[in-house]
């Protein structure tokens, strides 16, 4: 597939320099296409029969196995959630944490992440990462750990700075399990998940798939307690006692979506070529050097992942809605002053001029 042919899939792209898959990843045609033949099915022939949902379960593993295929983990370690912050609560629920325990974040996280563990009884301590280099994050981090830490919870790409965490050099130890936001690393970078306890996925995304679809990888299943069961947590039950939890992280599975989302997630993951992450680094590093030419301050260290986050001239949420007015897809960060560019496979350097002439 060549990098036109590729692009072509993105309708949107005729229209926008579309710079925003940080939110939400553009929509490839086979991707609507797939729900929309679903959803004509769904009204025509309605939604029963031992057929139809033998057809279901049989997309809820097609779309299992592409999220495997992405994370590079086996697909029974591999749960079907709806979000980030769907599967960040499947595991803190999971763990049963107590008000004696701690758990190690950074100040650079989503409250995707952040939430769930501010929700939970344990004491939360802070490694300030956002000002420091990708190099500096992991011994910050490390600094945070105590004899009560429970867990380390993290991004692996910040959603703010744009700056991997560099999590495969944080310390391992068999009691303190890490947990990884991959909202925005799965889909744009490696993200070695073999190597944590815990990897969350966001679909939406880097993935370009539909709304409210993700993953949840559990490196261990038998060692997370299924704290928050679904209808497909389970083999078996009785009414009385206890349930028999399925084999594996399809335990964990947090949600029952519908046919149209499992075929057009399947979809976006097919669309993807398997050169997207040497072209991402290129586009990110053009946007980069551009960026830096025209005399903004960058904010994200040299090679990261997708997202270039820099000072604009000016209130930053003032210029990201004039720069959508003149078809340029950007956000800002909140609280800080930014914008942030998201560069992914699909973006072409017409896309960076585009940007920096409406800067």
């Amino acid at each position: 597939m060549t990098f036109e042919e590729a692009r072509a899939q993105f309708p949107v792209l005729e229209r926008y320099a579309y710079l925003n898959a940080g939110t939400n990843g553009p929509l490839p045609r086979a991707t609507v296409d797939a729900m929309a033949e679903w959803n004509r099915r769904d009204l025509e022939q309605g939604r029963g029969g031992k057929a139809y949902f033998e057809q279901i379960l049989g997309l809820r593993e097609r779309a299992r196995e592409a999220l495997a295929e992405v994370l590079e983990v086996a697909a029974e370690n591999v749960a079907l959630v709806s979000s980030t912050t769907n599967a960040c609560n499947v595991v803190l629920a999971g763990l049963g944490l107590t008000a004696e325990d701690e758990i190690v974040t950074t100040d650079s996280e989503h409250f995707g992440l952040l939430g769930p563990l501010l929700a939970s009884p344990a004491k939360v301590r802070v490694a300030r990462v956002r000002d420091a280099s990708p190099a500096e994050a992991p011994k910050l981090v490390t600094e945070q750990v105590t004899s009560r830490t429970r867990l380390i919870a993290l991004s692996h790409v910040s959603w703010q700075t744009g700056n991997s965490l560099v999590p495969s050099e944080l310390p391992r130890r068999s009691e303190v399990p890490v947990l990884l936001d991959g909202a925005q690393s799965a889909g744009v970078i490696g993200t070695e998940a073999a190597e944590f306890d815990f990897y969350t996925v966001s679909g939406q995304k880097w993935l370009c798939g539909p709304d409210s679809t993700g993953a949840l990888y559990v490196r261990d299943p038998e060692r997370l307690r299924v704290a928050l069961p679904t209808y497909m947590s389970q083999t078996a039950y009785d009414i009385e006692e206890s349930f028999t939890p399925k084999a594996g992280a399809l335990r964990f599975d947090s949600v029952w979506y519908a046919p149209g989302t499992l075929a057009g997630l399947v979809a976006a993951i097919e669309a993807a070529p398997e050169w997207r992450y040497e072209r991402t680094r290129e586009v990110v590093a053009y946007c980069r050097s551009r960026l830096t030419e025209a005399g903004y301050e960058i904010v994200t260290a040299p090679e990261q992942a997708g997202l270039i986050s820099f000072t604009p001239r000016g209130d930053a949420a003032e210029a990201a809605a004039r720069l959508y007015e003149a078809g340029v897809v950007i956000r800002d960060v909140p609280g800080t002053g930014w914008l942030r560019a998201s560069c992914g496979w699909w973006t072409s350097e017409d896309d960076v001029e585009r940007l920096l002439v409406a800067l």
